[in-house]
């Protein structure tokens, strides 16, 4: 369905994308694997798919064993299974209309800031090891 909307009625045909919007496309994809599937932002989202299990005097949240709730589940825990819903819908939207172009660059925006910060980190945090490791 998608697509024949998609050949009838996109504002740019698949074939004139250019490598901007690819990376435009790639950017905001990526952000939204990891806003849904990673971020403490959107747990609350994440945690209305799992169930509830008392365990002693606490509780624990467990994957339902079937049914819509546990597809979910799965699906929101997994960055590679979500990333190609994501892309569908990125690109729809990207494809169908020019105010798609706002939330896609917010998104690509936003994931070269949390790249950079995830770099950071990772320099941060490898800096600490060879500073322990000398003293």
């Amino acid at each position: 369905m998608a697509a024949i909307i998609l050949e009838t009625e996109a504002r740019i045909p698949l074939a004139e994308l250019e490598l901007v919007d690819y990376v435009l496309i790639t950017l905001a994809t990526w952000r939204l694997v990891r806003l849904f599937v990673y971020d403490a932002i959107t747990k609350f989202i994440r945690e209305q798919f799992w169930d509830v299990v008392k365990v002693g005097k606490g509780s624990e949240l467990e994957k339902p064993r079937f049914g819509p709730r546990r597809t979910i589940a799965d699906l929101l825990s997994c960055p590679w299974c979500f990333g190609v819903w994501a892309a569908a819908v990125v690109i729809f939207f990207y494809l169908i209309t020019p105010y798609a172009v706002y939330p896609v660059m917010l998104l690509a925006i936003s994931a070269v800031a949390t790249f950079l910060q995830l770099l950071s980190n990772l320099i941060g945090h490898k800096a600490e090891q060879l500073k322990n490791q000398n003293e």
